[in-house]
């Protein structure tokens, strides 16, 4: 593993009195690993949660800084044998990506620089071991063995052939030999597991280390007494036997299979690497009249950025000059670029395809939206799934009962199959704690977590962690909100009916003068239309939003009303001579939008959100999956049935309040449901709270989206099912692995200890239990990795 560790740590305020820490781990291999950190980390006062990752090597804490420090949590690390020092500030996040990934090169690079090495003493080792296995019991070497056996016996006849000499060395020189190359391995390339067993020993804990350095130790201890004392064995009837050659190889096999894992395991975050590959190093800023190309790190808000056809946009910012199309396909999923043009946002990383824009720079550095979804999907692949948790409660005994597995089958062999002997005994042992792999149960989840969370950023569905995905997987109601979900979620104004005594325009104009203050999409709507037809008005004030209704405002002195029918008749305002017209409006998809002023009914306007193009195909899409479909509305009913017609929905429930979409959710889950909920608006944060599963469209507002688990960067309906069909995938690989990872050690290790060996004869080696054991967690890791496809 890495020497001389660098470690970074990012602190960011979670709640009032709390902290988050996140802490690089060097030395964990298996999930016991993580279990000891993680106990170090939840003794401390003052720590709320504690999450270790073993794929990426990471502690992410929570605590009380009046009760802990930093300092305190890197030295309880420290303290179990593991490494973690104080941070190294990083400019940006791309500075500490690129960090990690040459700590991670520098990790494999070591790994299989020390599987090489071992390898080749190894093999060197076998070939001076022949001699003498040719003159001792070849069936405890593994001649006996239906796989080595006839490897050897194909090796040793040429060997014969080709080097007579080396059978006429005295076995003494031989075991000698043996011995150096031997300790060399262990010294040298294999030192990492014994220096970090003896640390688990020393805190009353065991993991992956010990079973290997038991399992060698007990191998080279008896070699190294049958090479200093070959006369002691003789006299009691033992053979003089050494095992140099088992432990090299075993040595180099876990080495090797270390190495492949680190390679796999730097694959699962190729998604990150990638969208931080597209954050352009250089902006073209006009300073003093002047164009200067400057780091995009020194860009400041509120400069003027340039940038000219086929270059990448480097800071987000509002376009002021210019039209263009933008492919924001490595945020969205979408390969059809978006127009561009004055007013329009542009975001830092995508890509200029045609024209050349001017634009001023709103959110650079940290702040950009590039920055956030990267730093969300770190955040999101460090987490803890709940399915994690059966793996950390069986890694947690795994060790120790592995150890009493071993000490068992030596017992069992010397009493049940005495005239096998003792080195068979020692050699069914050493097999049972090298072949047993936890190494394989930590990473099913993690693994799976952190390939999918890369995949579903690729695809524009930001999944906010291992629990979000779980979450989503096995809904079987999904309720979807009406406005920025299924339509457009930009409405225009079709039609204005003023009542007697208003004009059109002063409706339009004074509606407008609220609107401005709104985020609400039908909102941006009559502020565009009284735009269009360039009326003033007055600057609104004493605003009030009514979610699910409306709002309110004093508009030249007047109180202005603007919502939904329920707004204007829960203030005792009849809208009598308008009702017919609204239900008109209704009749044909659009949402009557009522204006009232001091007490009075002003007018009526009709605002038409067109459906998405994608929407009833994803709708399709979401019943064909056997998913109960609902559209969930604060919209009248009449509107409501008429875009539920259009696009195949069958259950509609209108004309609620964020507390009754709360209640509607909380009914469904009461008749045993599990509802996933999608939602753009303020009025639907209380509800994507509330279900099994939110998803929030990033067009929507940040109070809907913090409420999510997920959020789409495609504004549409397809990245929901996108979102569900990744869900189910990732559940399916993350059984498959933790299938895999306790499959293999509950046969394994029967067979191990000589379970088969009465029946067929047949008993591994501990070579072929290391290559085993090295083989295993890489299968894991790669099908893991099938979730990139």
């Amino acid at each position: 593993m890495m020497a001389n560790i660098r470690e970074t740590i990012t602190m960011q305020p979670t709640t009032e009195n709390a902290a988050e820490a996140t802490i690089p781990v060097s030395g964990l291999t298996c999930a016991s690993c993580v279990g000891h950190v993680r106990e170090a980390l939840e003794e401390l006062p003052g720590v709320t949660a504690a999450n270790v990752n073993l794929v990426t090597r990471e502690a992410t804490v929570s605590f009380n800084p009046g009760d802990t420090s930093v300092e305190t949590l890197v030295e309880a690390i420290r303290s179990r044998g593991y490494g973690a020092e104080l941070p190294v500030v990083r400019a940006s996040l791309a500075e500490e990506q690129a960090a990690q990934e040459e700590a991670q090169t520098e990790e494999y690079n070591d790994l299989r620089r020390k599987a090489i090495a071992s390898g080749a003493l190894g093999a060197v080792a076998m070939v001076l071991s022949m001699p003498l296995m040719s003159a001792g019991d070849h069936a405890t070497h593994g001649s006996g063995d239906p796989i080595l056996g006839p490897l050897m016996n194909l090796i040793e006849v040429p060997l014969r052939t080709a080097m007579p000499w080396l059978y006429s060395i005295d076995a003494a020189t031989l075991k000698w030999t043996l011995l150096l190359l031997t300790v060399v391995v262990i010294g040298w390339a294999g030192r990492q597991f014994y220096t970090r067993a003896w640390t688990a020993f020393r805190h009353r804990t065991a993991d992956m280390n010990t079973l290997i350095a038991v399992g060698t130790g007990a191998a080279f201890v008896y070699s190294l007494a049958a090479t200093v004392a070959p006369d002691f064995f003789v006299r009691h009837g033992v053979p003089a036997e050494v095992y140099y050659e088992a432990v090299a190889m075993i040595i180099a096999l876990v080495l090797a299979g270390n190495a492949l894992e680190s390679r796999a395991r730097g694959k699962t975050s190729e998604a990150l690497k990638k969208m931080l590959l597209m954050q352009p190093a250089q902006a073209r800023v006009l300073r003093n009249g002047v164009e200067l190309d400057v780091p995009a790190s020194e860009v400041q808000g509120g400069e003027v950025v340039l940038v000219r056809p086929g270059e990448r946009v480097p800071v987000d910012g509002i376009v002021f000059e210019g039209r263009s199309a933008v492919d924001e396909s490595m945020l969205t999923g979408e390969p059809v670029p978006v127009q561009k043009e004055v007013g329009d946002k542009v975001i830092g990383g995508t890509l200029n395809r045609l024209g050349f824009l001017r634009y001023r720079a709103t959110a650079v550095g940290a702040a950009g939206m590039l920055s956030q979804i990267v730093k969300l999907m770190r955040e999101a692949q460090a987490s803890r799934a709940p399915m994690q948790k059966l793996a950390d409660r069986i890694s947690s005994v795994f060790v120790p009962i592995v150890i009493s597995i071993a000490i068992a089958t030596f017992v069992a062999w010397l009493l049940l199959a005495p005239e096998a002997g003792l080195i068979r005994a020692l050699s069914a042992a050493v097999a049972v704690l090298i072949i047993a792999c936890p190494c394989a149960v930590g990473l099913a989840v993690p693994t799976a977590v952190t390939v999918a969370i890369g995949r579903g950023a690729q695809a524009g569905v930001l999944f906010k962690g291992g629990e979000a995905l779980e979450k989503l997987h096995g809904v079987d109601t999904i309720l979807l909100d009406k406005t920025g979900t299924i339509t457009q979620g930009r409405p225009s104004v079709t039609r204005v009916v003023a009542a007697a005594g208003f004009s059109e325009d002063t409706v339009l104009a004074t509606a407008a003068a609220v609107e401005r203050l709104s985020e609400h999409p039908l909102a941006e709507a009559i502020v565009r239309a009284a735009e269009e037809r360039a009326l003033v008005s007055s600057p609104a004030g004493d605003f009030d939003a009514v979610p699910g209704l409306g709002a309110s405002a004093i508009v030249e002195g007047r109180r202005v009303l603007i919502g939904n029918q329920r707004l204007v008749e829960s203030r005792e305002i009849a809208p009598t001579a308008l009702l017919a017209t609204a239900e008109e409006f209704a009749a044909a998809g659009a949402t009557p939008v009522f204006v009232a002023v001091d007490g009075s009914v002003a007018g009526v306007i009709a605002i038409s959100d067109p459906i998405k193009p994608s929407s009833a195909a994803a709708i399709k899409r979401l019943r064909s999956k056997g998913l109960r479909v609902v559209m969930l509305t604060g919209d009248r009913k009449t509107t409501a049935l008429a875009v539920a017609r259009m696009v195949g929905i069958d259950e509609v429930v209108a004309g609620v309040l964020p507390e009754g979409k709360v209640a509607e959710v909380k009914r469904l889950q009461q008749e045993g449901r599990r509802v996933a909920m999608v939602g753009d608006g303020v009025n639907d944060a209380p509800a994507l709270a509330q279900a099994d599963a939110g998803l929030s469209m990033a067009s929507g507002s940040d109070i809907a989206s913090e409420a999510s688990d997920v959020t789409l960067m495609r504004s549409d309906l397809e990245a929901a099912v996108s979102a569900i069909d990744l869900s189910d995938r990732t559940l399916r690989v993350m059984k498959q692995n933790l299938a895999w990872a306790f499959l293999y050690n509950v046969i394994g290790i029967p067979v191990a200890a000589g379970a088969l060996y009465a029946a067929f004869d047949l008993l591994l080696t501990p070579v072929l239990a290391s290559a085993a054991m090295a083989l295993s967690s890489f299968s894991v890791v790669s099908n893991s990795l099938r979730l990139r496809r």
